[in-house]
């Protein structure tokens, strides 16, 4: 599939998720969110949240599939270089692969200091190389806030595949999203946007057990909030 086919069914999937979306009444207080990284994840994430009620800045290395997107999702939905989202962002979301986390940071992490971070990152050496090894050995939480310092980082969205993502809203509740973080006020802005998108946040430690929240660890996949706690008490 070339890569105008695979954006242009991004962009399709994203905006119909949305539209689907059974929300009775907007969100009472409206968040702006700056999207880094509009791909599977960040489209899917973004879209959800536009029909919530907030504002999302969506942005890539290929700013015609932004455009597209928020074209398609209408009013709340914007495009821009992800300098621009990173500052339109009361809160910010990171959706890169791991080997472009520390371009990230060297290139937006003053635009983004002191404001909530929903990292959604998550290392792969196959695909992000040495970096991800470090990642990995570090755990992946710690790794992502010394890649992006001064920014109040939330771990969520790692653990679950980017497939059903934007379809929680279906069962609300059904699955737990676990988190972690060190901020408690990061962790409390976090835990209202992903509630309001269908899941139920279940916290699991500090930024130390973010190591836990991605694929092959016993939190993948998609659990209930009571199995994601019973399995966190168990994890050290």
């Amino acid at each position: 599939m070339n890569g105008n086919r695979r954006r242009f069914l991004v962009v399709t999937g994203a905006a119909v998720a949305a539209a689907a979306l059974p929300f009775s009444t907007r969100a009472q207080d409206k968040v702006k969110i700056g999207i880094i990284g509009s791909g599977k994840v960040g489209s899917a994430l973004g879209a959800v949240w536009v029909k919530a009620g907030h504002e999302v800045m969506f942005s890539s290395r290929h700013i015609e599939h932004d455009q597209a997107l928020a074209a398609d999702l209408g009013a709340g939905a914007r495009a821009g270089t992800p300098r621009e989202a990173a500052a339109f962002g009361d809160v910010v979301v990171v959706s890169v692969p791991y080997g472009a986390l520390p371009e990230v940071g060297e290139d937006l992490a003053g635009l983004m200091k002191g404001k909530v971070v929903i990292d959604t990152c998550n290392p792969f050496p196959n695909r992000d190389g040495e970096i991800a090894n470090w990642a990995r050995e570090k755990g992946a939480g710690l790794a992502s806030a010394e890649l992006m310092p001064g920014t109040r980082i939330v771990r969520a969205f790692n653990a679950i595949g980017a497939r059903r993502m934007g379809s929680a809203y279906q069962e609300p509740g059904r699955i737990g999203m676990p988190i972690a973080g060190d901020d408690a006020e990061a962790m409390a802005v976090a835990s209202r946007l992903i509630r309001e998108i269908g899941y139920e946040p279940v916290l699991i430690g500090g930024l130390a057990m973010g190591k836990y929240l991605m694929p092959g660890t016993p939190l993948a996949g998609e659990r209930s909030a009571e199995e994601i706690r019973e399995i966190a008490a168990g994890l050290d």
